[in-house]
């Protein structure tokens, strides 16, 4: 008799969080976009993905080359008038601002742990004009994560639902694990690991310590927002601009905060203040 042998599988997909920038074009004329990319690129070696966003027409095998040429790889472009290029091209095309890749419409609760949010909640109070407990990190470099969720959830039914539908997950997350929810909010009772990394397309709440990486607004919804208990993320991120722990406000750290996106600021940091 032989033994038997295991089989290994050809394929495996899964994924992680991919971080891009995306270049915003307001010009066809390549010697004006290769002359910024000259004054603001210190080497050609950088190997940073990129995602094309134009609203004027391109020749985008031509650009594409150009930004190769500086050491940006181009992966895609946000939908819009290259599409077709972009298919030709075989470029992936992102979602506009704003808009889902998908929406779930499901008509049964989802959830990971048998058990509700605590019933003590947090008591906003939100502050504007960047006054005192308000902080602004302006837009970074956009991101698209790109994940697998690493939960099981009950047997959903898509039917006539109209509301978004919570998921609430009350473990633990640790290092290593992911958890990505689409459909509507996500809400961890418990803490965030370094490691970690929680990603939902609508609002975050974290009511544990988190740490990790923290996303909320994954396919651009610019109204999501993430709210922590005690706030020390590697990254956060809401409707595409994301923040290193490095560029993170000093005084948010292991704070209770919550971070929104405003147009034209980018992040915006606020303590939550107890009423």
């Amino acid at each position: 008799m032989t033994a038997a042998t295991e089989v290994t599988p050809s394929l495996k997909m899964y994924g992680k969080m991919l971080t891009f920038t995306r270049i915003k074009l307001e010009t066809a004329d390549h010697s004006e976009i290769d002359a910024y990319l000259a004054a603001n690129l210190s080497n050609k070696n950088s190997q940073i993905p990129v995602i094309i966003d134009s609203d004027v027409e391109q020749d985008l095998d031509a650009l594409v080359d150009l930004l190769w040429s500086w050491g940006l790889q181009p992966i895609g472009v946000v939908t819009g008038i290259l599409d077709e290029a972009a298919k030709a091209l075989r470029l992936a095309i992102f979602p506009g601002d704003g808009k889902r890749i998908e929406l779930l419409r499901p008509t049964k609760k989802q959830t990971a742990a048998a058990a509700s949010i605590p019933q003590t909640t947090v008591n906003a109070t939100v502050t504007t004009d960047n006054e005192e407990g308000s902080k602004t990190v302006s837009p970074a470099q956009a991101q698209s994560p790109v994940n697998e969720a690493a939960v099981s959830t009950e047997e959903t039914s898509f039917a006539e639902a109209d509301a978004m539908t919570t998921l609430f997950y009350d473990q633990m997350l640790r290092s290593g694990q992911s958890i990505n929810h689409v459909g509507g909010d996500l809400v961890l009772t418990d803490s965030v690991n370094n490691g970690a990394e929680a990603i939902t397309d609508n609002s975050l709440h974290v009511y544990g310590r988190a740490q990790g990486r923290l996303v909320a607004g994954a396919t651009g919804d610019k109204d999501a927002r993430i709210f922590c208990q005690r706030f020390n993320p590697s990254l956060v991120s809401v409707a595409g601009t994301y923040c290193l722990h490095d560029s993170i406000p000093a005084e948010m750290i292991d704070k209770p905060v919550q971070v929104r996106f405003v147009e034209g600021q980018g992040l915006v940091f606020e303590i939550i203040k107890d009423s």
